[in-house]
């Protein structure tokens, strides 16, 4: 039978959902209106007003707000709530600019943790379970986001935060954590570290549960990280403006589930803003229907996925979306294809001889845009034969041209050569904007 943390929302049919979603609605824009001098002066410009927005549908006749935005109004213009209502403030690295602030009231942060509860629970986290929590703790939202909802669960929260493998790899041995919680490439980093300590995750530990997110990952590289190390890999998704880390597939593995009653989704063309059908990749843009210090009226996250319509196994009747595939902003354009990273992954996965990790290194050559593969071998397929390794070379150089339609440069190097990451890993280099 599935195990659900709140059964009567969860499974409630899809019609009541609706009008739900459409309640909360109307109720947020009236809010927000009222709340926010931002959207205010936003709906106003676009002209709307909260009174017309009436059905779900009507949500098409509000405007979209993007991450430039809160750079915009940095730190709090775009609050709905005065300092003095918040209980705390997460914020991006601004690597990019000015960093982006999320604040939170008490309800927004017991909305988070309830969110990650429902997830937890969908992939069978309970109280018997100790969470080794290797996210960074902190500005990001990744460590206490996922903190809070253990504790709700009734877990034991192991707070490594991320770094320091060897130690984590003690821990994880001698505390008996049963779930580990980090990027897909942290995690493989430590299957690789264990390997070298001479033990094995899969073995010689209790770790039975991975919920990896952070960073787009492939089927493919889950395909092989549960191989290696013996656990059920699960994908989880947020994003800090929408609160952190919020939703996860569950133990069927077949989609991600957006709680209804809390986000509305939307699956639009990049281009012009159109819903695409369901099943079709399209932007991932989303409205918070329950946010108090920080509402967002269609927000463009920039993330692609498709948008799954069939009921899924598990009697959660929530939309799902699959896996992110990518971000619109790092999609790579070589000599006019479109390439993403994630395409890339997912061809060298599935080569026994490659290794977990690659970088993209893209340059131009004149006028002429050049992508260059840098590929790990696996430790047990490296081969002192140039014959052997030029054979492998031309066999990935195929199957990734299969794929990307584009000629690329493959180079093999030796297992341990590409830098490893304890957060997001860096997977491109593209030397064309230097």
């Amino acid at each position: 039978m599935p195990e659900y943390w709140d059964p009567e929302i969860e499974t409630m049919p899809v019609e009541e959902l609706r009008k739900l979603q459409e309640e909360k609605l109307k109720t947020l824009v009236h809010y927000v209106y009222e709340h926010s001098p931002f959207y205010q002066k936003k709906f106003d410009e676009h002209g709307v007003h909260p009174d017309d927005i009436r059905t779900l549908e009507d949500v098409r006749k509000l405007p979209f707000t993007f991450k430039q935005d809160l750079r915009d109004t940095y730190p709090t213009g775009m609050f709905c709530v005065p300092n003095s209502k918040l209980v705390r403030f997460h914020a991006s690295s601004g690597t990019t600019g000015k960093p982006t602030v999320v604040g939170y009231t008490r309800n927004d942060i017991n909305e988070w943790a309830e969110s990650l509860a429902r997830a937890f629970t969908s992939i069978g986290v309970g109280k018997e379970d100790v969470i080794q929590i290797s996210y960074g703790y902190g500005l990001f939202t990744g460590g206490l986001g996922v903190h809070y909802a253990t504790e709700k669960v009734g877990a034991t929260v192991l707070p490594t935060s991320s770094g320091n493998t060897e130690r984590q790899l003690d821990l994880m041995r001698d505390l008996g954590s049963t779930v580990i919680a980090c990027t897909p490439s942290y995690f493989s980093y430590m299957i690789e570290a264990a390997r070298k300590e001479g033990f094995s995750i899969r073995d010689d530990t209790g770790m039975k549960i991975g919920i990896f997110g952070a960073e787009p990952w492939s089927e493919e590289l889950r395909v092989r990280i549960e191989k290696e190390s013996g656990i059920k890999a699960y994908d989880i998704y947020g994003t800090s403006e929408l609160s952190g880390p919020l939703f996860t597939e569950c133990k069927d593995q077949c989609g991600i589930h957006i709680w209804a009653d809390k986000f509305l989704v939307e699956i639009l063309d990049p281009e012009t803003g159109e819903p695409v059908p369901d099943g079709e990749t399209g932007e991932l843009v989303i409205t918070t229907l329950t946010k108090e210090a920080l509402p967002l009226i269609r927000y463009k996250v920039l993330d692609l996925t498709r948008k799954l319509s069939e009921p899924c196994k598990c009697g959660r009747t929530h939309p799902r979306i699959t896996r992110i595939t990518g971000r619109v902003d790092d999609m790579l354009i070589i000599r006019g294809i479109n390439v993403f990273p994630g395409q890339v992954e997912s061809v060298l996965m599935k080569i026994p001889e490659v290794g977990n990790h690659f970088m993209i290194i893209v340059d131009r050559a004149g006028e002429l845009d050049v992508m260059k593969v840098q590929i790990e071998m696996h430790e047990s397929a490296f081969s002192d034969r140039m014959s052997d390794m030029m054979a492998l070379e031309k066999k990935i150089a195929s199957a990734l041209k299969a794929v990307l339609n584009l000629a690329v440069q493959v180079e093999l190097v030796e297992h341990g050569f590409l830098p490893r990451s304890e957060g997001k890993s860096k997977k491109v280099i593209d030397n064309r904007k230097i």
